[in-house]
């Protein structure tokens, strides 16, 4: 399963997505995640979830390919959408079988958060499966230059953030690599008893944390090597265009959240 997370990794394309600016991509992606909740009815979660699939059309990254990469999180909303349906008490009641109690609230509301969380995970695996680490750096570091008067290290935090971000799939197929030695080696990680299984972790966290240590002093080298210095006097090899296509996909998100206000209860 961990082979195939996507989030963090980067696939090349042709797409109007990804011929987008970075810039426009991630203010996108950050007024969607706010615009998401002004969703509250069935009405706006269906056109919240159409606009997903609108802008996953529109990426040309196939749909089963998000959902196979992203087991392990459908796993969590799963997960999610079982406590809504038997925590939350409210409404009329639909179901009852012994100590099991499913409320019309309930699963509504496990049904919203579900639809919810969904959609923001698609949308933001759409912006690093179609935007190169070193553009999210680029377009981070340009939208937080007024942080600069303020004397924050922009150009540092932007690029802590895509290396985490860029580590993600790395780590994961390296979690993969050491899970697999180590049941070679005769480890059972997935069976037994609680306690025997939390011992058989151990093992492969510690590892983990040497070849992650490891990596990232192999990074600090390089960059020390090749004379990075900070992002003070730096020139930019690639320059960043806002073209009409990025205008156009930040009209097309302002029309969504104004569709949004009009149709919410």
């Amino acid at each position: 399963m961990m082979e195939k997370m996507i989030f963090g990794r980067f696939m090349p394309g042709d797409s109007f997505v990804h011929k987008l600016d970075p810039r426009s991509k991630l203010l996108f992606v950050f007024a969607f995640i706010i615009i998401v909740f002004l969703a509250n009815n069935p009405v706006t979660y269906a056109a919240l979830f159409v606009f997903t699939l609108l802008v996953i059309f529109v990426s040309r990254i196939k749909l089963y390919f998000l959902i196979n990469g992203l087991k392990p999180v459908i796993i969590l909303m799963a997960f999610t959408f079982l406590l809504h349906i038997f925590f939350t008490k409210e409404g009329e009641l639909l179901y009852h079988w012994k100590f099991i109690s499913i409320y019309e609230e309930g699963l509504k509301q496990g049904i919203f958060i579900s639809i919810r969380f969904l959609v923001l995970v698609f949308m933001t695996s759409i912006l690093t499966l179609t935007t190169s680490p070193i553009s999210i750096t680029d377009g981070l570091e340009v939208l937080l230059n007024p942080f600069k008067k303020l004397k924050l290290p922009v150009h540092e935090l932007a690029l802590m953030m895509s290396i985490s971000l860029r580590f993600i799939p790395t780590l994961m197929d390296e979690t993969d690599k050491i899970m697999k030695a180590q049941m070679a080696r005769g480890s059972d990680l997935s069976t037994g008893p609680i306690k025997e299984r939390v011992k058989a972790v151990v093992p492969l966290l510690v590892p983990l944390f040497v070849s992650a240590f490891k990596r990232a002093e192999d990074l600090a080298t390089a960059m020390e090597v090749r004379g990075y210095r900070g992002g003070e006097g730096r020139t930019r090899y690639r320059q960043l265009k806002w073209d009409s296509k990025d205008t156009l996909a930040i009209l097309l998100l302002v029309a969504m959240t104004a569709l949004l206000i009009t149709l919410r209860s």
